[in-house]
């Protein structure tokens, strides 16, 4: 789990959407996989397009395939999984057969985490996500337009093209490392997909550089969200600090989720909590109200402070208090 909080630590750093290509990408996919809709969802996921060259109808019908495809196939031959997300959109699984287990289970998640999403964004976004398992450092690179060393512990990161506040978002895309599979495991991966996919489905209304706890607590709080886990599998470093009697100050600053401030994995978990304490204190609606208007733009204290007052209806005070006791009442349960 450290090592995943430090992936997205500098995800954050980096402002994930900063990760802008040239390449245009896939947003919708050919007519060859349109046929495929007929298809159940169950049998999908295990249909593989292998595209060595760059006729494949795959490819070749749809010209931001054909972008992705050449970028992909100096590094080998590429896989494509289509798969059925629901409501007659399809989304795509891309690879390299050195990774194929990746790129299965990722399959196999695509439509399910698709629907989490949605179910609590709404359905005002693509929902045939492109996502795509890269086969060395050097591939995560180019996907995804990274300048300088790329951390070793990078796991994903969702990436899209120029963007203007009110355009449509084009090019969007989750990029796997190549050790992400090995070092995460397979619940680990389904876990990062639902993290990157809400990062895909709010990115319209998202402006860069707003408050990094509520996207990534957001992003957190959607890729845990329904699956029952206790809250020591988590947050297990805000758990150990809570059941000692350390509890956050305040919510967490944007400086403190760069893996520099040694508090990357600790400030995922209090946004998270801060996003948990939200949904169930004033219901999901007003957690996705609250994002909306936090993700307009930098903001400072007191400006953060007036929207938590003027969406959940209470004092910033109350609100810490508030947060603390359902931290402190859920992390003790059965200490």
């Amino acid at each position: 789990m450290s090592a995943l909080r430090q992936v997205r630590g500098w995800l954050s750093t980096k402002r994930r959407f900063q990760f802008c290509l040239t390449l245009v990408m896939v947003t919708g996919l050919t007519a060859a996989c349109g046929a495929l809709l007929m298809l159940p969802n169950s049998v999908l996921p295990k249909i593989r397009a292998v595209v060595p060259g760059g006729d494949n109808s795959l490819v070749a019908s749809d010209p931001q395939v054909s972008g992705l495809h050449r970028l992909m196939d100096s590094y080998g031959k590429v896989i494509a999984e289509p798969v059925n997300t629901g409501a007659g959109k399809v989304g795509v699984v891309l690879g390299h057969p050195a990774r194929g287990g990746d790129v299965d289970v990722l399959a196999g998640e695509l439509a399910a985490a698709t629907r989490a999403v949605s179910a609590l964004w709404g359905s005002d976004w693509s929902q045939a996500p492109v996502v795509v398992v890269a086969s060395s450092p050097a591939e995560f690179a180019a996907l995804t337009n990274a300048t300088g060393d790329v951390p070793a512990e990078v796991a994903a990161a969702t990436v899209a093209d120029p963007f203007h506040p009110g355009a449509q978002v084009t090019g969007q895309r989750v990029v796997f490392g190549p050790e992400a599979g090995r070092r995460l495991g397979a619940d680990g991966l389904r876990s990062v997909l639902r993290h990157e996919l809400t990062h895909v489905a709010t990115r319209a209304v998202t402006v860069d550089g707003s408050p990094q706890w509520m996207l990534e607590g957001f992003a957190e709080y959607t890729a845990h969200r329904g699956l029952r886990q206790p809250i020591a599998e988590v947050a297990p470093t805000l758990t150990t600090r809570a059941r000692a009697g350390d509890l956050p100050a305040d919510l967490p600053a944007d400086a403190a989720f760069e893996p520099a401030s040694g508090e990357a994995a600790a400030v995922y978990e209090q946004a998270w909590s801060a996003c948990a304490f939200i949904a169930d204190q004033f219901g999901e609606p007003q957690l996705v109200s609250l994002y909306r208007h936090l993700a307009t733009g930098p903001k400072d204290h007191a400006a953060v402070e007036a929207v938590l007052r003027n969406t959940l209806g209470i004092p910033y005070s109350e609100f810490l208090a508030r947060w603390h006791s359902w931290i402190t009442s859920r992390t003790t349960a059965g200490a």
